[in-house]
């Protein structure tokens, strides 16, 4: 089925350092832009991650240290990625979780200022999980009829990911092929922050969504617990997970 678009759709794969946002880093995106008009154009870049690839990460995506020795940063690349990605959508399989908050991550480390938080998210694992609960192979072979090659490369699961989310549109005539509705299916929570640190309640409150003041109201904590500020910015917390604290606060502020 040809997706229904009204602005531009990114599938995209990250491979990295590790699974810890805050401190791992990306070795490699992939990704494939879809226009409204069914025009595609993919692109895949190695990245110097500045810290070593662990062998067990390695193990997974096959990428070495001496691979990505002489490429580029991703502060050398993120202006153009920017760029590229501007004024779309995002998707991708088990991206809400991680690849948006990593990349997220990654452009305030090298100080560009994109808001993703303007854009629709589609994560095909999600509305997998909720239609059938499989890994990605899983999901290719069970959508695709297709064995998927090269697993665990960005390229081959970004390419595979599009693949699927057009194919579980054929499937699911419930499924709207509407990139606000799939944003809005996908998504297990409203969050504040890509980390899911916060959440938005249904009177869209900012409201902490961990810890000893999991579910209540941001505004109250950061009035009732002066230190709580300073511990979110000071402690081993995502750098958007500060930046979105720091607007309510600031905006607690303005409002005096």
């Amino acid at each position: 089925m040809q997706l229904d678009l009204r602005n531009p759709l990114v599938f995209f794969d990250l491979e990295t350092t590790g699974i810890n946002i805050v401190k791992d880093r990306i070795v490699e995106i992939s990704f494939v832009k879809v226009h409204p008009n069914g025009k595609e154009e993919s692109k895949t870049r190695r990245i110097n991650p500045g810290i070593p690839i662990p062998p067990e990460s390695t193990a997974i995506h096959g990428i070495t240290d001496e691979d990505v020795k002489d490429c580029p940063s991703f502060r050398e690349i993120a202006r153009s990625l920017a760029a590229q990605i501007e004024g779309c959508d995002l998707a991708g399989f088990n991206s809400n979780r991680f690849d948006i908050p990593m990349l997220a991550e990654e452009f305030l480390r090298a100080d560009v200022d994109i808001d993703l938080n303007k854009r629709k998210f589609v994560d095909v694992q999600t509305i997998f999980h909720k239609m059938e609960q499989r890994t990605l192979t899983a999901a290719y072979k069970f959508y695709c009829g297709k064995d998927l090659a090269n697993a665990h490369t960005a390229e081959a699961d970004t390419i595979a990911t599009y693949e699927v989310l057009k194919a579980q549109l054929d499937r699911y005539p419930e499924l709207k092929n509407d990139i606000n509705y799939l944003s809005q299916y996908s998504s297990y929570n409203n969050n504040v922050d890509f980390a899911g640190r916060m959440v938005y309640n249904d009177k869209m409150e900012e409201v902490i969504n961990f810890g000893k003041y999991k579910g209540q109201l941001v505004a109250d904590v950061l009035k009732n617990d002066p230190g709580y500020y300073a511990w979110i910015m000071n402690g081993d917390f995502t750098l958007n997970t500060k930046k979105m604290l720091t607007e309510i606060k600031l905006r607690g502020f303005n409002s005096k």
